[in-house]
């Protein structure tokens, strides 16, 4: 019923404006200016330290919401309340609530705006104290752009992706997601592209929003390092460094403030997050294997120097998307040795894998073989699990896809 209400939607695209969603939160009694938020903007991480920060204000003991995207399996996973899930029920009555609102006034709004909508109501209706609320794309004209005063506002990074939307340059795209920075509001801002810096530096200049700039955390002797505060991480990956230690930056804002976060909750908090699909590792019908959505540049670097560490050959089963930016993917992924299963992602948007195959032959011939195939399960079914490490990406869609299959995750 769910899946029916909000894929009648998606022929309407993505249209990035505010005009809807700022009208139909008006008939909805604007919930979204009924609590506090954290506002979460970039390319990469952005949802990670959501993740973290969500965690944390959980072990504090405030109700705390979190909306993300995308899902992974259940649209119910965007929204959450102390790591609980709205259940799938309350949430199709929101969504056809919303729905139906929206077609007697006549507001023609999107399959992401009546989720983000959604989620503003639950929130409201739970009075939840404080909201984690990660952008869906861009920043500026993103529906979740539609509070005045956020309590922090984070951009995490900044590299090529959604190019169509935001634009070409990391100028473009750095500009968009300025659009969350608000007027005398501290921003936090992870480790940018100099020609990102200084968009997002000149924005908040101009907006006398005091800015902090986040190094990342250090290793150290089996713990991780950031300022004077040590503590465990859980998720994997050496970006989860530069997020861990925003979202610890933004809770010692908050700190400052109203908000009662130690540094022993701080620790707590960090070490209990849980992100599935990302550098996570699974055990699927008896073989390990390695999932990340890595499906930008940045991201897909970020997983190659992972594996890089393991020190071990590597088979892929990839898939992406028909709008992401292959060759680059591919590029930074495969190395000389490794083989290569190319899937198709369970959308009407995949890439087709005829296509990413011969690309990856001609960007790496010295592959030791390339295979295509046209379900996911089936090529992880014929791997050999003995010698290489098994890897699934490309897609957060082709991730979610395994995880349905996966009764019991590790």
């Amino acid at each position: 019923m769910l899946d029916c209400l909000l894929n009648s939607l998606e022929y309407r695209g993505i249209d990035l404006t505010l005009e809807r969603i700022t009208s139909l939160l008006a008939h909805l009694d604007n919930p979204h200016l009924k609590f506090p938020i954290v506002h979460v903007a970039g390319t990469n991480g952005k949802g990670s330290v959501c993740a973290y920060l969500c965690s944390i204000l959980t072990e504090a003991g405030y109700k705390s919401g979190l909306y993300i995207s995308p899902h992974l399996v259940d649209w119910n996973e965007r929204i959450s309340i102390n790591k609980k899930l709205i259940p799938l029920e309350e949430l199709t009555e929101l969504v056809a609530q919303i729905i139906d609102l929206s077609q007697r006034e006549s507001i023609p709004v999107t399959q992401f705006e009546t989720i983000t909508a959604a989620a503003w109501l639950y929130f409201a209706q739970n009075s939840v104290d404080i909201a984690v609320i990660e952008v869906g794309l861009g920043g500026r004209l993103d529906a979740t752009n539609v509070v005045a005063n956020p309590l922090v506002t984070v951009v995490t990074s900044i590299s090529h992706d959604h190019t169509q939307q935001l634009g070409p340059a990391l100028t473009d795209i750095a500009r968009e997601k300025s659009g969350i920075l608000k007027p005398y509001t501290p921003a936090v801002v992870g480790r940018l592209p100099p020609d990102g810096a200084e968009v997002i530096q000149k924005r908040a200049q101009e907006l006398n929003s005091p800015i902090s700039w986040i190094t990342p955390a250090t290793e150290n002797m089996g713990s991780v390092k950031w300022q004077d505060l040590l503590y465990q991480l859980p998720l994997n990956g050496d970006i989860q460094l530069q997020n861990s230690a925003l979202a610890i930056a933004v809770c010692r804002i908050l700190s400052k403030g109203q908000w009662q976060i130690p540094d022993e909750v701080i620790v707590k908090g960090i070490a209990s997050t849980k992100w599935p699909g990302r550098l996570q590792w699974l055990n699927w019908r008896g073989k390990t294997i390695l999932v990340d959505g890595a499906h930008n540049s940045a991201s897909s670097q970020a997983l190659r120097n992972y594996i890089n560490r393991l020190n071990k050959p590597v088979e892929w089963f990839i898939g992406m998307i028909s709008t992401k930016d292959h060759q680059q993917i591919l590029s930074n992924l495969l190395k000389k040795g490794d083989r290569l299963n190319v899937v198709r992602v369970p959308s009407n948007l995949s890439c087709d894998p005829q296509y990413l195959a011969n690309l990856a032959g001609t960007i790496c011939p010295e592959l030791e073989q390339i295979e295509v195939y046209s379900d996911l399960l089936e090529a992880l079914e014929r791997a050999d699990c003995q010698e290489r490490l098994l890897v699934v990406t490309g897609s957060l869609y082709l991730v979610g896809y395994l995880l349905a299959d996966q009764p019991t995750q590790s």
